[in-house]
C-alpha cells in the first residue's frame, strides 16, 4: 500500500493497557467498524515473538478491509510482518537507517514536537508526521509541552508533509485539530478506554467529517 493510498484522517494507536481488559484485536475490529482509517500496533512491553505474533493476527483483519497497518518503534517487526508502515520518534531508528531497510513501498511516520522536528522530519523524506502533543495526555509521560492549536498550525505552514496530530484527542476537539492543519487524528484512550469503541471512533470519525466540509 503506497503512501498516496492510506487515509490518515482517524488514527488508532493501540494501548494494551488502557484496553479494560479486551484483546487489542476485539478493539481494532470495533474501531474499524466505528469508522477507523488507519492503524498502528504499539506495543511496549512483552516478547518480540509476542508482538509478532499479534501483529500477524492485526494484519490479517486488516488486509481484510483494507485498513493500513503501522507499526510503532519496531523497525524488525514492521518487516517481519509485512506491515504497510512504521513509525519512529526521536530517539529510535533514524529515518536515514530505516529507509534502506524497509524501502520505498514502506511508509515511515515521525514523530515531531517542534517545527524543528518537523522540517527536519520532511527533509529526510518522512511520509507524514505525528506531530504531538497537541493536547495534555495522559497517556505517555515522556512528551514535551503541548503544542496547542496555534502549534499545530505553525507547523502545518512551515511544512507540506501529511500531518497527523496526537496527544489528548477526542470527540470535543478532533473538528478544531483539523481545521487548525492536521489531516488526520490519531487517537488512543478515547477509543481504546471507551465502553464502546465502535460508538467512540464513530463519534469522532463524525467530528473529522463535519470539519471538513466547507460550508461548515
Amino acid at each position: 500500500m503506497s503512501e498516496s493510498r492510506i487515509d490518515y484522517s482517524l488514527y488508532l494507536v493501540t494501548d494494551r493497557g488502557l484496553s479494560r481488559g479486551r484483546s487489542t484485536l476485539e478493539i481494532v475490529r470495533a474501531a474499524v467498524r466505528g469508522g477507523v482509517t488507519c492503524v498502528q500496533l504499539r506495543e511496549k512491553t512483552g516478547s518480540t515473538r509476542g508482538f509478532i505474533e499479534e501483529a500477524v493476527s492485526v494484519k490479517a483483519f486488516l488486509n481484510s478491509c483494507g485498513v493500513p497497518l503501522i507499526i510503532n518503534d519496531r523497525v524488525d517487526v514492521a518487516m517481519a510482518v509485512g506491515a504497510d508502515g512504521v513509525h519512529l520518534g526521536q530517539s529510535d531508528m533514524p529515518l536515514a537507517a530505516a529507509r534502506p531497510l524497509v524501502g520505498a513501498s514502506m511508509v515511515i511516520g515521525i514523530s515531531a514536537e517542534s517545527i524543528r522536528d518537523a522540517v527536519a522530519a520532511q527533509a529526510a523524506g518522512a511520509d507524514y508526521l505525528g506531530v504531538s502533543p497537541v493536547f495534555t495526555t495522559p497517556t505517555k509521560a515522556d512528551t514535551a509541552a503541548p503544542l496547542g492549536l496555534a502549534g499545530l498550525r505553525a507547523i502545518r505552514e512551515a511544512v507540506k508533509t501529511p500531518l497527523v496530530a496526537i496527544g489528548g484527542l477526542n470527540c470535543s476537539n478532533a473538528a478544531e485539530a483539523i481545521r487548525n492543519g492536521a489531516d488526520g487524528i490519531a487517537v488512543v484512550s478515547a477509543i481504546v478506554a471507551a465502553e464502546d469503541p465502535e460508538q467512540a471512533a464513530r463519534a469522532i470519525r463524525r467530528e473529522i467529517d463535519t470539519a471538513r466540509r466547507p460550508w461548515v
